[in-house]
């Protein structure tokens, strides 16, 4: 049976094949708008409608056996309601004078405003959520940042530690030898003196042993 002929089938019962149509028409608009919008047509004794979220995954090309990557998807999903399976499997009859199926409860063809409230605040949470996860991102990449730069910044006062130690220590062999000089030259300084003092006295010495020779001599 296709469109045409539910059509058809439906028009004698809502007075004609126009309002059977744009019975069917509306029916159909309605349910799809709904899945599509994420919310659960759901008819009591027939089945409901909802929209399934398939995750990517790999599949193999049946004409070429090829391993293939599917890309993820949305699909939508038609679950056949206990009544339906029953009628379908012999389990009950149809009844003659009556629909097979019963009316849905008020609003449950468009998912109901109970539904879609429920969609909202479930993207709300999602939003939420989201937004937590970003903002603790955020604050874990400034510590982190916070803590490169600390142990840069500690690094650096450790390197320039370690030069100034290196420094002292190559200049302090220098100023030790730069004292030992001045201390040798000190020590150096009054010997020369007395060294200067001696040789005044060996000349006076000799003086005196020339004065003597030349009085021998007058005698």
């Amino acid at each position: 049976m296709n469109k045409a002929q539910l059509v058809e089938a439906i028009a004698d019962k809502v007075g004609g094949r126009q309002q059977a149509a744009d019975a069917v028409d509306a029916v159909l608009d309605a349910i799809v708008r709904a899945v599509v919008a994420g919310d659960r047509v759901s008819v009591t004794g027939f089945g409901s409608f909802e929209k399934v979220d398939r995750p990517a995954r790999y599949a193999r090309n049946p004409q070429t056996g090829e391993r293939v990557r599917v890309k993820k998807t949305s699909v939508p999903r038609f679950r056949a309601g206990q009544g339906f399976k029953d009628l379908v499997a012999g389990s009950k009859k149809l009844p003659k004078n009556d629909v097979a199926v019963k009316k849905a409860p008020k609003g449950s063809l468009s998912g109901g405003t109970s539904s879609r409230s429920t969609v909202k605040k479930a993207a709300a949470k999602k939003a939420t959520a989201k937004k937590t996860v970003a903002k603790k991102a955020t604050a874990v990449k400034k510590t982190a940042a916070a803590k490169t730069t600390a142990a840069k910044k500690t690094t650096t006062k450790k390197a320039t530690a370690k030069k100034t130690t290196a420094t002292a220590k190559k200049a302090a062999p220098a100023k030790k030898a730069a004292t030992a000089k001045k201390a040798a030259a000190k020590k150096t300084a009054p010997a020369k003196k007395a060294v200067a003092k001696k040789a005044p006295a060996k000349k006076a010495t000799a003086r005196k042993t020339t004065a003597k020779k030349a009085t021998a001599r007058k005698k």
